[in-house]
């Protein structure tokens, strides 16, 4: 995406639980950072196949949809059919030397 947008990334704990929600729109769990990362990943690529696969339709009573996250996703998505690890988008971070 041209502007860069990005949805927020938030982090929340409860007892031995790790919680990182993205965009409050999809989340993944774990009982450290890493694992709660690794679980928002697996749990944003299934959306994003998802979506890709079969479209995406918004029902008229909940208003139109958020353009950026649409946007995001699809770009989530141009990344992962051409094989290119979605991380560095999602945490904007920089990809680790093999």
């Amino acid at each position: 995406m041209d502007d860069g947008w990005h949805p927020a990334l938030e982090v929340h704990s409860r007892g031995e639980q790790c919680r990182l929600s993205l965009g409050g729109h999809v989340y993944g769990e774990g009982h450290t950072l890493q694992e709660a990362a690794d679980d928002l990943v697996v749990r944003l690529l299934n959306t994003v196949l998802c979506f890709r696969a079969s479209g995406f339709r918004i029902s008229a009573e909940l208003g139109p949809p958020d353009q950026r996250w649409l946007e995001f996703l699809w770009e989530l998505g141009e990344l992962t059919a051409r094989g290119e690890c979605i991380r560095p988008r999602v945490f904007g971070q920089l990809p680790r030397a093999a």
